[in-house]
């Protein structure tokens, strides 16, 4: 009899301390199970601490000055709106990098396909309601167009916890529309570095 009590007593304690191993476990912050390299800025300055590449919140990480580099880097038509773009990222939190990486591989940079017409920074497919042009949604201008893009991903993808470009891309742009979601990934992440590294033309 006391033989088994003290193996009661024994697997009792063990289970107490298992149960302690595990809730210390769930309190390691998110940010030390990331990459290490942190990304940098383009002054070259580190981001923000527990920020990560693929996650797409954040202050911007790019100067007005930068932005408007890049769009008239590639002759975009929406050049000059850098600022735009800095104050639409202030107010939604979401890091102004990604944005123009969505635009830059959507139409290079509102040069090409129908962004050229529509004023549109990511394509967003036409729903009821909105003034469309061959299944997209069209803009009076391209602030317009920038400032819904952020409304998308504010009201649409960010309550659905979808807030890093891998959880994104495949409801953005599936591989059932013909897309190739793993190189629209790689495209955003790496024109994300390189412009958070200063090279304005990736």
């Amino acid at each position: 009899m006391a033989r088994t009590f003290a193996l009661v007593v024994l697997l009792v304690i063990l289970a107490l301390f298992a149960l302690s191993y595990m809730g210390n476990m769930s309190h390691v912050p998110s940010s030390s199970l990331a990459l290490s390299a942190a990304p940098t800025g383009s002054s070259g300055a580190a981001a923000p601490v527990g920020s990560s590449l693929s996650s797409i919140l954040g202050p911007p990480s790019l100067s007005v000055a930068f932005v408007n580099r890049v769009l008239s880097a590639y002759h975009s038509p929406a050049a000059g709106l850098g600022s735009v773009l800095y104050q639409d990222s202030l107010t939604s939190g979401i890091d102004d990098a990604y944005p123009l990486a969505f635009f830059l591989h959507e139409s290079s940079m509102g040069n090409a396909g129908v962004a050229a017409m529509t004023h549109s920074l990511g394509n967003i497919r036409c729903t009821p309601g909105w003034s469309c042009y061959s299944g997209y949604r069209s803009y009076a201008t391209w602030a317009a167009g920038f400032l819904d893009w952020f409304h998308l991903i504010s009201l649409e993808y960010l309550p659905r916890h979808l807030s890093t470009v891998p959880s994104i891309i495949p409801v953005y742009a599936p591989s059932a529309d013909h897309n190739d979601e793993h190189a629209y990934i790689a495209a955003v992440l790496s024109a994300v570095s390189s412009w958070r590294a200063g090279r304005v033309v990736v």
